[in-house]
């Protein structure tokens, strides 16, 4: 598949299962990841991989979190928050590893991250596979960072889910752009 096949005919699968990418297969999806854009050659994006009895542990992590933000979650929500990391047989988490001393906003860093998720989940696409991004509160959660190992610093932009599809997913017309056009001074939308 071509590029630009592979941009419009992603979409992010829900049902993820096993087999997940091979060691070959995630090496190439973290170097597509390393390919971003980068303003400063920064590298600012961090990725982990996530897989086997690991997921577990990100799940106990995730529910710890989850009970240190709201002390009264119910057993139930806890245990669909521990569950979460097994929905796929592979997350790599990406991460932005803020460079505050530099001259590139941090803004700017961050969306490099997004970028490199991007080409991640562009290259699982070519390889076959089904993904979705999430982030959600474990996201944001300082304790999940700190948890993962990574420095205080670290925005987490990301959970990758990547698997083999268990149920097709929806995909959204490619001809809804929202895109605008400024010509001296005015707009006008270019979206079908």
């Amino acid at each position: 598949m071509d590029v630009f096949e592979a941009i419009t005919t992603r979409a992010s699968a829900t049902a993820l299962t096993e087999p997940g990418p091979s060691d070959a297969q995630i090496a190439a999806l973290l170097q597509a990841g390393a390919c971003a854009p980068d303003h400063g050659r920064l590298r600012p994006w961090r990725f982990l991989v996530v897989r086997g009895k690991a997921r577990e542990e990100l799940g106990d992590l995730m529910a710890a979190a989850a009970k240190a933000r709201q002390p009264d979650l119910s057993q139930d929500a806890l245990e669909r928050e521990r569950r979460k990391p097994l929905r796929a047989p592979l997350i790599v988490i990406v991460a932005a590893n803020l460079a505050s001393q530099s001259k590139i906003p941090e803004i700017e860093q961050i969306l490099a991250a997004g970028a490199a998720a991007q080409n991640i989940l562009l290259a699982a696409h070519g390889f076959g596979f089904g993904a979705i991004w999430r982030t959600g509160a474990p996201a944001y959660d300082p304790e999940v960072v700190k948890g993962l190992g990574l420095p205080e610093s670290a925005r987490i932009v990301g959970f990758l889910y990547i698997g083999s599809v268990s149920s097709p997913a929806a995909r959204r017309s490619a001809t809804e752009t929202n895109a605008m056009e400024w010509t001296q001074g005015s707009s006008q939308n270019l979206s079908a």
